[in-house]
């Protein structure tokens, strides 16, 4: 069963990017909004987290904070769809290269 929520350790560990860096695209991506208790702790959802592997997938293509910012707000279906498509493809890459090397 799938958490409703996840610590910025979880969150960092799971996307292999640094607990830092998911606090500066928080004042950087208005959209990357984690909930937090009154502590001040965050907890990401599901959403929080397709979100910030979107941005991993502009960043990716070399594009600055602005322009990352601006293709979010223009074309959130697009980038969504192309980050989805590119993961499962690089998934079935990876399963490609296990098979041809028991082969």
């Amino acid at each position: 069963m799938e958490k409703l929520y996840y610590s910025i350790s979880e969150v960092a560990d799971l996307l292999a990017i640094s607990k830092s860096k998911l606090r500066f695209w928080e004042t950087e991506f208005p959209l990357l909004r984690p909930h937090r208790n009154e502590k001040g702790t965050r907890y990401y959802t599901a959403e929080n987290i397709k979100l910030i592997k979107e941005i991993i997938f502009l960043k990716k293509q070399k594009l600055k904070n602005e322009g990352a910012r601006q293709k979010l707000r223009d074309n959130k279906d697009d980038i969504s769809k192309k980050q989805e498509i590119t993961e499962r493809l690089t998934a079935i890459r990876s399963e490609l290269l296990e098979i041809a090397k028991h082969l």
